[in-house]
């Protein structure tokens, strides 16, 4: 059976098949790809024995008369890397040429504008979060890896801030991505490397991909989805097929040190949560939620001085400013003219007009990029702003209720009489505790419990992303009741 191209390879919008013989028995089958789907088809019937968006994929290509490939494929419990092959017979050189066009014309519309075969540094952390990152690595990232036939350097850490010396000595021209296999604690290193690298700038412009191997995984959350972002293979395509993106970061200045953070910054309850867990990281992501448990239990008050630059507390109008990002195109990172190679200079450090101060007993101090599990539902890659929540005392039965909804961010919308429920877009903060011991977490990492000062670079940082914003799905329209 010879190679038989129905439509010109590469022709937009138009379906391009080969016919092809495939399994043990050698049965007629058609390789199909669009703009939009990989298609494997049973001649005989017609009925599709595979059909994959053409994202998923990885590579396709042909050795003497057979064409052989991988593939992503949707299971019930996530993606599954595939192989598929078909060969046609004979030596006819026309069936050959068509078979090639075949192949080059599938490997363009899979990849489009995206480089083939990146060039990847994967920082692995054995002991991060349950500790299975290796495992993670070995058994399901490195095989779509060669799959898709990226060239690679696993790297695995050793010690506490190995990742940060990592990227404080990476080559900016070596590699298109950083791939880390671990929690958000490695990409919180990854950053602060960045910043202390001999240029930084260029450094910054390296993209970061989060694979998801830790107890906390807000980040791989953030970009991926709630529904996708625990999928090693999805998250793994990102580090394939994903285009950049720039995404925001903020200084952190605390006693004359600055350092940096790409994910969220809390005090009281949610820092406890957090930090006063670390001994139950086998537990994974729940052990969070036995720390908001014995939170409601004490339903412990803090009191903090919170100062906010210029905020814009309106809910209706970041509902509406989301919905227009979302509307508009993909929001990837466009190729930039050379500029200054230093860090951004702090802009409100010192400046001492347009600040709010809030003061009082809070539940928590919650701020952040990424909606994080729709904490901050409204929060945009890298719109300048950082989202902050400042949350009064509640009673146990609201903290309880408070659960209920908040997957799908209903907590936005709280602000009840007799509840401080502050939601602010700010583009810098400064928080003075008014007590003596307590709780910093800053990415999950534990800091010095004192006063500190965060402020908003946008779009320092750069991602890799498959769909140029957040993946997710907030609820536009407010509850009757507000």
């Amino acid at each position: 059976m010879s190679a038989t191209v129905t439509t010109g390879t590469g022709t937009p919008g138009l379906s391009h098949e080969v016919a092809l013989k495939s399994g043990k028995k050698q049965e007629p089958v058609q390789f199909i790809f669009n703009d939009n789907s990989f298609i494997l088809r049973d001649s005989a019937t017609g009925v599709s024995k595979l059909h994959v968006p053409i994202s998923h994929l990885l590579w396709v290509g042909i050795s003497g008369p057979v064409i052989d490939a991988r593939v992503l494929v949707d299971t019930r419990y996530g993606l599954k890397l595939e192989d598929v092959s078909g060969s046609f017979e004979g030596d006819d050189p026309e069936a050959s040429s068509a078979a090639e066009d075949w192949v080059q014309g599938a490997m363009r519309a899979a990849y489009l504008d995206v480089k083939t075969q990146r060039r990847l540094l994967v920082v692995i952390n054995p002991h991060g979060g349950p500790g299975r990152a290796v495992s993670i690595f070995k058994q399901n990232v490195e095989p779509i890896l060669k799959a898709a036939r990226c060239t690679y350097k696993a790297v695995y850490t050793e010690y506490n801030g190995h990742a940060l010396k990592i990227a404080s000595e990476i080559s900016p021209d070596e590699y298109d991505a950083v791939v880390s296999v671990s929690g958000d604690g490695i990409l919180h290193e990854l950053i602060n490397g960045f910043a202390q690298h001999k240029e930084p700038m260029r450094a910054f412009r390296i993209p970061i991909v989060p694979i998801p191997a830790g107890s906390g995984n807000g980040t791989c959350l953030n970009l991926v989805g709630v529904k996708d972002g625990q999928d090693v293979a999805a998250a793994t395509l990102s580090a394939i097929k994903g285009r950049p993106m720039s995404i925001d970061v903020l200084s952190i200045l605390q006693s004359g040190k600055r350092s940096f953070s790409l994910m969220s910054q809390c005090l009281g309850l949610m820092a406890d949560l957090d930090l006063g867990t670390e001994h139950l990281r086998w537990m994974g992501s729940n052990r969070f939620v036995y720390g908001y448990l014995r939170g409601l239990l004490t339903r412990k008050a803090y009191r903090f001085s919170v100062s906010v630059k210029n905020g814009i507390v309106d809910r209706t109008a970041m509902v509406e400013a989301l919905q227009e990002y979302k509307s508009s195109a993909p929001h990837y990172r466009r190729a930039e003219e050379e500029g200054s190679t230093a860090l951004p200079p702090l802009q409100y450090a010192n400046d001492t007009e347009g600040w709010t101060t809030f003061e009082g007993p809070i539940l928590y101090l919650y701020a952040g990029k990424g909606p994080d599990l729709m904490q901050f539902p409204v929060s945009v890659p890298n719109d300048g702003m950082v989202d902050l929540v400042i949350q009064g005392r509640l009673s146990r039965t609201e903290m309880w209720k408070s659960l209920s909804g908040a997957e799908k961010g209903a907590t936005f919308w709280q602000n009840k009489v007799g509840i401080i429920a502050h939601y602010i877009k700010t583009s810098a903060y400064r928080v003075r505790p008014l007590q003596e011991d307590g709780n910093l977490a800053i990415d999950g990492e534990r800091f010095p419990f004192g006063e500190y000062y965060a402020e908003v670079h946008r779009g320092l940082a750069t991602v890799l992303s498959m769909s140029g914003r957040y993946a997710v799905d907030f609820d536009l329209q407010p509850p009757k009741s507000v």
